[in-house]
């Protein structure tokens, strides 16, 4: 495989791979966890040259930084970017609790971060979710002296509307806005991606498959044999009427990859790789398997019919359910301020 092509991540970033790897799945939230496969999948990721690794400190409680930092043991650290969120508090009963981004929390998450991923430095770190007891300023402050420290090299946000993206950019050099964005989740295209345009900041694009509902290989037999843990039992995309109608625009997207000779999932990946070199796709993937089929959507282009024929298979706003529960929902300050459902 020729090595993937690449792009800078905003126009203060780093260079990065035109598709990054997301390593919750393989830690957290989606039911049973394969550490072997996981490690493996990390390898053959940056083997096709997928340098851009995303995780947060509260995936299973800092257990996905510890998988990250045992795969990357050995590995020359120049040749891969770590993005790391934090923020998120959770019980030891995996229950959420809220936000902490104040700058004393964000420099002791930090400590450890650095502690669990063996390394001496992350490349963008991000707060999960806006604190609201917190002025994004004083977060971004903060961050930014450990850039100023040498603990951190680039500056990102997460799930933040247009306002805040201002707010924070005011107070230093934002890299990327790390935002959900699929074919069925375009909220963003209104008001968020043109303020990041405007302002040279990229974006990181997660949820591209919508979880795994567009991928191609979703079905109800999933969604009633899906672990205990796995989340998305309680999302609303995945529920009762709600899944039958996504599943049959699933459908319809097939006819549109078959028609192509490709998969469903590659076709909703290179849809997002098409709407721009400033948009770097996360995959999501768990299994070399699935990685494979995920990179092999660099090498696909879509022209304008193919596009047409997505859009009207997949309208704006098509999908039913919102992408998040209510309570989950409630924290999204891109939701509040022009980030779409």
């Amino acid at each position: 495989m020729p090595p993937a092509p690449q792009t800078q991540l905003g126009k203060t970033g780093p260079m990065t791979a035109r598709v990054g790897l997301g390593c919750m799945g393989m830690s957290d939230f989606y039911g049973t966890t394969d550490r072997a496969e996981s490690i493996a999948t990390i390898h053959a990721s940056l083997d096709a040259g997928i340098s851009l690794l995303d995780t947060g400190d509260f995936y299973a409680m800092g257990h996905n930084e510890m998988l990250l930092g045992e795969a990357l043991q050995g590995v020359t650290r120049e040749s891969y970017q770590l993005s790391v969120k934090f923020g998120a508090q959770r019980g030891p009963d995996r229950s959420w609790l809220g936000y902490d981004a104040r700058p004393a929390a964000v420099k002791t998450a930090l400590a450890y971060t650095l502690q669990r991923l063996r390394v001496d430095y992350i490349d963008i770190y991000r707060p999960a979710r806006v604190d609201p007891a917190v002025p994004i300023e004083e977060t971004v402050g903060a961050i930014a002296d450990l850039v100023k420290a040498g603990y951190v090299r680039h500056i990102g946000l997460s799930e933040v509307g247009a306002d805040t993206i201002r707010r924070a950019s005011a107070v230093a050099p934002i890299c990327d806005l790390q935002i959900e964005y699929s074919l069925v989740s375009r909220g963003i295209e209104d008001e968020i991606l043109p303020t990041c345009r405007e302002l040279g900041i990229g974006i990181t694009a997660y949820g591209v498959l919508s979880r795994g509902l567009i991928s191609g290989h979703y079905n109800k037999d999933a969604q009633a044999n899906a672990a205990k843990d796995d989340l998305r039992k309680n999302y609303p995309r995945f529920e009762g009427d709600n899944l039958d109608a996504n599943l049959a625009l699933v459908e319809a997207l097939r006819s549109i990859a078959a028609g192509k000779g490709i998969t469903v999932a590659q076709l909703a990946i290179a849809w997002v790789l098409s709407r721009g070199t400033d948009i770097v796709p996360l995959i999501g993937a768990r299994k070399r398997e699935r990685l494979a089929e995920a990179l092999g959507s660099l090498d696909i282009q879509l022209g304008n019919v193919e596009l047409d024929a997505i859009a009207a298979a997949a309208p704006h706003e098509a999908i039913a359910g919102t992408r998040y529960p209510a309570f989950a929902m409630a924290h999204l300050d891109s939701e509040r301020t022009g980030g779409g459902h």
